[in-house]
């Protein structure tokens, strides 16, 4: 089950932090087709969030046939965007790659900043 963590220093919307991590965890093949979403109400209580902001997040997901809602029972997913397993060689290296980095003195927004600008040299014009 996916576990949400909200940055509230990061200038994005809570609900867009949800949706952003539900891709990122079917991108990983973490969530599949089938798998239930925590509830609203275990997301609020790991969180400390409004329980409307987390309903925003799953009716978005499911606007975009990602998930489901099944009344009286939860939220589904419904279909996955596995196309980076978390078993990828390609994480592998970057997984590397990144602890180069930190040993380099790089700190977070610094890797951030060097990854957006090679993705963004690399697929320009891509809408993913």
């Amino acid at each position: 089950m996916v576990e949400y963590r909200i940055d509230r220093r990061s200038g994005v919307a809570t609900y867009v932090q949800i949706v952003q991590q539900t891709k990122q965890a079917l991108r990983l093949g973490l969530l599949e087709p089938g798998d239930k979403l925590p509830t609203a109400r275990e997301v609020v209580e790991a969180t400390a969030i409004n329980p409307n902001t987390v309903l925003k997040a799953y009716r978005e997901l499911e606007r975009e046939g990602l998930v489901e809602a099944r009344r009286g029972l939860g939220t589904f997913v419904r279909r996955g965007l596995n196309t980076a397993p978390a078993d990828s060689p390609l994480r592998t290296e970057l997984d590397a790659w990144a602890v180069r980095a930190r040993a380099a003195g790089l700190d977070r927004d610094d890797v951030d900043a060097l990854f957006t600008s090679v993705l963004d040299t690399h697929f320009k014009g891509d809408e993913s």
